[in-house]
């Protein structure tokens, strides 16, 4: 979306005008071929359109081979320290391979590039602060946003200097203001940029961390491609990048559901048909804006622009689209008819 370059990955686009592009990662062992599909499908029937699968060992060989052949999206195999496991990763037909090259020596990287050249195969350098080269390290200290941007910049040159710019680039940080420091050094580099908080905890406090560092890179014109770190489920991870993208106005391919906080002029549980919406609008595809008001305070005027909203009036409920009012009545027959809308509204879509 920001950058100058676009980078194809398969027949997915990176940077250039293209969209922001979601990816996710596995968690399950790579030779569990059945698992590893399962959730491969999972993620890209919620919206994921590159899933990146780890490649520790030989041993994941047969299995990697037949997941690159049967993914529904493009795969990129995640490589650490072993150049042979990235070069066989090629040969097996990766559509990409991410790689720390801080943790590679140069001459192997050399072999990397040249595989990577032959096949028409995408390099993602990544950087975090567990793959700094150690002539940058005692010049910095500690992985610090300057450290961390030399890093990247050294790898740059060195994969230029080997004529090759079919390349992403990645700094990741744990911290949420480094990484936000980081990546804005980045601005006026063409290339591509993957965003994403590392290690960034479980699903609330992930969720937290990535959206900040992710958004404010965005809203600056940095970044092409995101995934949302979280010590959960993957699928979390494609929802809330979903979320993050139509927050921002980037993307309307997701629903949208606003519901009030809730105090004591509430006159039906919001909270629980809040939940009951998020199941409902969970595999929708296009823009829907859902409106769940607990009185008429936040009723049909704050929430005149949803397609879809209830409130409610003492004992009594009402139905409203775009903010004019179609139907009101006991509350549970409101409820009952806000979810049959939604459904409607799903299956015309």
């Amino acid at each position: 979306m920001n950058s100058k370059k676009v980078v194809f990955v398969k027949d997915v686009p990176v940077g250039g005008k293209y969209p922001v592009v979601i990816q996710s990662m596995t968690n399950t062992k790579t030779e569990d071929y059945k698992g590893t599909m399962e959730q491969i499908r999972e993620l890209y029937k919620r919206g994921a359109q590159l899933v990146r699968v780890s490649f520790p060992d030989v041993n994941c060989q047969d299995s990697f081979k037949k997941i690159v052949k049967d993914s529904p999206c493009p795969i990129i195999a995640d490589i650490h320290f072993d150049h042979k496991l990235a070069l066989l990763a090629i040969k097996l037909g990766a559509s990409k391979i991410r790689i720390n090259p801080g943790n590679i020596s140069k001459k192997n990287l050399i072999e990397i590039i040249k595989a990577a050249k032959e096949n028409n195969v995408p390099i993602r350098i990544g950087v975090n602060g567990g793959s700094l080269e150690k002539d940058v390290l005692k010049k910095f200290k500690y992985p610090s946003p300057d450290a961390l941007y030399e890093s990247l910049k050294l790898s740059i040159e060195f994969f230029l200097e080997n004529d090759f710019d079919n390349i992403v680039l990645s700094i990741k940080s744990s911290d949420v203001v480094d990484m936000i420091e980081s990546n804005l050094k980045l601005k006026n580099l063409p290339f591509p940029v993957h965003l994403g908080v590392t290690e960034a905890g479980g699903l609330l406090r992930g969720s937290v961390k990535n959206s900040i560092g992710i958004s404010y890179l965005l809203l600056n014109n940095i970044g092409d491609t995101i995934r949302i770190s979280i010590s959960d489920s993957p699928l979390y991870e494609v929802d809330i990048a979903k979320m993050v993208l139509s927050s921002l106005h980037i993307s309307s391919n997701f629903p949208d559901i606003v519901s009030c906080p809730t105090c004591s002029r509430t006159t039906f549980n919001v909270i629980s048909i809040q939940k009951d919406v998020e199941k409902l609008v969970e595999n929708f595809k296009g823009k829907i804006k859902i409106a769940i008001m607990g009185c008429v305070v936040n009723g049909p005027g704050e929430a005149k622009d949803a397609d879809i909203g209830i409130t409610g009036s003492g004992v009594n409920g009402v139905l409203f689209k775009k903010g004019r009012i179609v139907k009101t009545g006991p509350i549970n027959e409101i409820i009952k008819s806000f979810y049959e809308e939604i459904k409607n509204y799903g299956k015309q879509n």
